[in-house]
């Protein structure tokens, strides 16, 4: 019965799946297997901080959807402050700049800098970012690494070091790690190589007001009990008329359709009956997690400012713990604070060390970095280690190892049966964000939608018109209607 006609799993995407269906007509459940919503978005509220988001908190430009989805709930964002300074910090030495990249003056690495954001952007023009698989040079450029294709295209080792960076920001894997095809398509799908690593008029130009947990907060509310935590599923049946969906502490739901919006990988927890086909199950063991550890470090004032500084730093530096930070004060300036990402190879690194050390390099880097002492001097701190939840596997999102693109990615978004895929690896614009867990939860349950007569085949990609939202940004996802919710 179309009663429970969904799953739902959550991160922005998965509720976002749940609320198109719901407002549709149909009865859906979610099943989320923590004992929160909000998958890779988790807004932390405790004496110290009135709010902080240690999972997905960035949007800008063009992620249309997540921006309405935002205006619909009323939450508003607020900019990212990027007005002063920014700092490179490379040789033990700070060189503060403005912009979205720091400054070259040796013009052979001026010309190599250039050489190599223009390359990917036009490599990226040949990548269909519906199916990059079908990109001419498909094959070709998916058996190289992202690491292969930087020695190729870079002269110097300036260039070079800066576009490991680039690419350890950007997808929390390493450059040997990764397909280039993917990586190009990655960068493309987001808009180009300055939308996606720039402030403003970019991937991190906004945040919002009271912390991006507030989106499937929302919507679980209006979904009024039909929210079920602390529901990991573990089993799907679908071998009769309808989907049978069984949870860790034994609960059954039963559903007409389930949308799967867990990473790919944590789908190898499910036991399906009957097993999931070859190629998909070939894939699902393909795709590995980024490895991140966010920080936030408070302190009794902005200090940086008062140094002409805004708190963005790229460091390159391997002993350094932070390869990356941005400003994280609110609005008014109230709990100042100062956000690092410890990305790939270091977070893997830093791991076995406790918080506290932890802590303990974190200030001594940005003393150093900032020249101030008071940077040694936090009121409070607070990280998360993604690559520790066990419902997540790590962050940002899945990447494709080289040769995985081309032969099995066509296989992302493709329904097993009556299971629907979403979840942000599986979008086409703003994969690996808010914006792609929207967009791919809202695809799912379109998919849905025209299978049961409801709306159009040419209706499942809807195209999102500009928002004309304040503005508001990383993930969702869901397993939705009778049943579940996994978390990506």
């Amino acid at each position: 019965m179309l009663g429970m006609a969904t799953r739902v799993r959550l991160e922005d995407g998965s509720m976002s799946a749940a609320k198109l269906l719901s407002e549709s007509g149909l009865s859906v459940v979610v099943l989320e297997a923590r004992d929160r919503v909000g998958g890779r978005t988790f807004t932390v509220r405790n004496e110290h901080v009135s709010y902080v988001d240690v999972g997905g908190a960035y949007v800008g430009p063009t992620q249309n959807g997540i921006l309405r989805l935002a205006k619909e709930l009323g939450i508003e964002t607020y900019k990212v402050d990027i007005v002063k300074r920014s700092i490179l910090h490379v040789n033990g030495k700070s060189y503060p700049f403005l912009g979205a990249f720091p400054s070259v003056w040796n013009p052979f690495v001026y010309l190599d800098f250039n050489n190599f954001w223009r390359t990917m952007d036009e490599m990226g023009k040949e990548i269909p970012v519906e199916a990059p698989w079908d990109a001419p040079h498909a094959e070709e450029w998916d058996k190289m690494s992202m690491k292969q294709l930087i020695d190729k295209i870079c002269w110097t080792k300036v260039t070079r070091d800066f576009a490991l960076l680039f690419v350890n920001v950007n997808v929390t894997s390493e450059p040997h790690e990764v397909s280039a095809l993917w990586f190009l398509w990655y960068i493309k799908q987001c808009g180009g190589t300055t939308r996606i690593f720039s402030v403003s008029n970019g991937g991190q130009e906004r945040k919002f007001v009271g912390g991006s947990g507030q989106i499937t907060e929302k919507i679980m509310e209006q979904l009024k009990g039909k929210v079920k935590l602390e529901r990991p599923v573990v089993r799907i049946d679908q071998s009769g008329d309808n989907v049978i969906v069984e949870t860790l502490n034994h609960e059954i739901y039963e559903a007409s359709y389930v949308i799967s919006a867990i990473p790919p990988s944590l789908t190898l927890k499910i036991h399906y009956k009957p097993a999931l086909p070859t190629k998909r199950n070939q894939l699902i063991q393909r795709l590995p997690m980024g490895s991140v550890i966010k920080c936030m470090m408070y302190y009794k004032e902005a200090f940086w400012k008062k140094m002409n500084f805004c708190g963005c730093m790229m460091i390159e530096d391997e002993e350094a713990p932070i390869s990356i930070t941005l400003d994280d004060c609110k609005p008014g300036e109230s709990e100042p604070a100062i956000m690092g990402f410890i990305l790939s190879r270091k977070a893997f690194r830093l791991a076995s060390l406790s918080v506290e050390e932890r802590k303990r390099k974190i200030c001594e880097l940005y003393a150093k970095v900032l020249g101030s002492e008071e940077a040694l001097h936090p009121v409070h701190y607070e990280e998360k280690n993604w690559s520790a939840e066990q419902y997540s596997g790590g962050c940002y999102t899945a990447y494709f190892p080289p040769g995985i693109m081309s032969q099995y990615g066509r296989i992302i978004r493709k329904p097993v049966g009556k299971i629907y895929f979403a979840g942000t690896e599986t979008a086409t614009k703003w994969s690996g964000y808010m914006e792609g867990a929207v967009q791919a939860g809202e695809r799912a349950a379109r998919e849905i939608l025209c299978t049961i007569g409801k709306i159009s085949k040419n209706d499942i990609w809807k195209t999102e018109p500009e928002s004309k939202a304040s503005l508001c940004s990383c993930f969702l996802v869901a397993g939705l209607v009778s049943g579940f919710i996994m978390h990506c």
